[in-house]
């Protein structure tokens, strides 16, 4: 591994997209231009993202850079740790069997599902009124 280096892994999760960079320096996460305190908000969503440095022994190896757009708070937050995973195998492929075993690099294929017509909501029909 190069110091000059960097990186670079796309993540999903609901409607959310990430685009992480990863590059050799001493574990700062930035997310939107801010820290990833400021942008998340919750200590839960924070540990979330950081799951996968965590489980690979990685906390202060690499600086995190990401951007997100789509979906809320959550899913974006998914959506780092989604792309994290990825970008942590392609700079050292010894990794993959750990990560996959977490579950770090699939794809959570959950989304809202579509409303249907003559229904209120996706599965919820409108009250029935007898009289």
């Amino acid at each position: 591994m190069t110091d000059g280096i960097r990186y670079y892994a796309t993540g999903h999760r609901k409607n959310a997209t990430a685009k992480v960079w990863l590059k050799p320096g001493n574990g700062d996460v930035s997310v939107n231009g801010r820290t990833l305190g400021e942008f998340v908000c919750r200590r839960s969503l924070e540990m979330v993202v950081r799951q996968p440095l965590e489980a690979t022994g990685s906390v202060g190896r690499f600086d995190v850079t990401a951007k997100t757009l789509g979906g809320g708070i959550s899913g974006q937050a998914g959506a780092i740790r989604h792309g994290i995973a990825k970008a942590l195998v392609l700079a050292d492929e010894n990794l993959k069997p750990t990560l996959r075993r977490m579950g770090f690099l699939t794809r959570d294929p959950r989304v809202k599902e579509r409303k249907k017509y003559g229904r209120k909501r996706a599965r919820r029909g409108f009250q029935f009124s007898k009289r």
